[in-house]
């Protein structure tokens, strides 16, 4: 197996706030809003250099949506940022109609997202947005694992046409990939390649399903393991060769099973007739609850052990 070498534990967030402040400085189109939020989602040093490209809009998220989706058709390229669920649930009508049907060029920056946003508790911590942002024609959905991908899926964001949902976190968690990799939408990223299980993994569950992969090497299984940091589109070649190789596949996300990446693995390979066996990491039609972020992981199932668990059983 490769050796990861994590350079020290870093939050997402930062990681987008780092893309950001790289872009105002190269592309004079990008603008920033957020609603009330600019500490949180690490936006003070774009704010600070380019004060005339940034909005501050309050808690009022539906028109920050709004201000977003009117930039766009001006030619700028805005990031409307605030906390996950405020971003999907509380304006998914601006959002289906202001970005997706209107094809609108808005970035929706979602931080804060899952189980780990920790002691805010079930009000706060979103374990739909994936599936709501998949449901919605012409989203894309970008779920990086670490700083530096944030960083890089930041800044392809820019270049993309057309709207994208970018969701990342509040913990601190390793950061170990490539800091000049260039972030390719639509790519899943073979970390390890291997015969006996295929694991899919997004977001923080990466660095848990790498933690499994070692354990189950040691037990002699094989792992053919992918960082899914683009939910949508999907790589579906990928996806089903990998699939058809195994025969068994894990899907691993921070996020509710119904509407997730491996509900969204399940329908590819359904529809290009590849049967596999298939366990789902991910939460099961429950909210979550205050506590400490690497507790609430644990308690429900979203760790390294459990990925384990779940090969072993098939």
């Amino acid at each position: 197996m490769k050796e990861y070498i994590n350079s020290g534990n870093k939050d997402t967030r930062s990681g987008f706030g780092a893309g950001l402040a790289e872009l105002g400085r190269t592309n004079p189109k990008v603008v920033a809003l957020t609603a009330d939020l600019k500490g949180s989602l690490k936006m003070d040093d774009f704010a600070a250099e380019h004060p005339e490209r940034f909005f501050e809009c309050g808690i009022a998220e539906a028109n920050m949506i709004g201000m977003a989706a009117g930039l766009a058709i001006d030619g700028y390229i805005p990031f409307a940022g605030t906390f996950a669920n405020f971003a999907t649930a509380r304006v998914y009508d601006q959002i289906r109609q202001s970005v997706c049907y209107s094809r609108t060029n808005v970035k929706i920056a979602a931080s804060h997202a899952g189980i780990t946003l920790g002691e805010d508790g079930a009000t706060h911590q979103t374990l739909e947005d994936i599936g709501m942002m998949r449901m919605l024609p012409g989203m894309t959905v970008i779920c990086p694992c670490d700083y530096n991908q944030t960083k890089a899926a930041t800044i392809a964001a820019a270049s993309y046409d057309g709207a994208v949902y970018l969701r990342f976190g509040r913990p601190s968690v390793p950061n170990f990939t490539d800091p000049e990799e260039k972030f390719i939408i639509g790519k899943a990223i073979r970390l390890e390649e291997g015969d006996n299980v295929s694991i899919f993994a997004t977001g923080h569950l990466v660095w848990e399903a790498i933690e499994a992969t070692r354990i189950l090497e040691q037990k002699g299984i094989s792992v053919d393991l992918f960082n899914i940091a683009t939910i949508k589109p999907l790589d579906v070649k990928a996806i089903v060769d990998s699939a058809r190789k195994t025969g068994k596949v894990i899907c691993a996300e921070e996020h509710m099973i119904a509407g997730g990446l491996g509900e969204a693995v399940a329908g590819v390979l359904a529809g290009s007739g590849c049967p596999a066996k298939m366990k789902f990491i991910a939460i099961d039609d429950v909210f979550g609850q205050s506590g400490k972020p690497a507790q609430l992981m644990k308690a429900y199932g979203l760790d390294a052990g459990h990925i384990v668990e779940a090969a072993l059983s098939l």
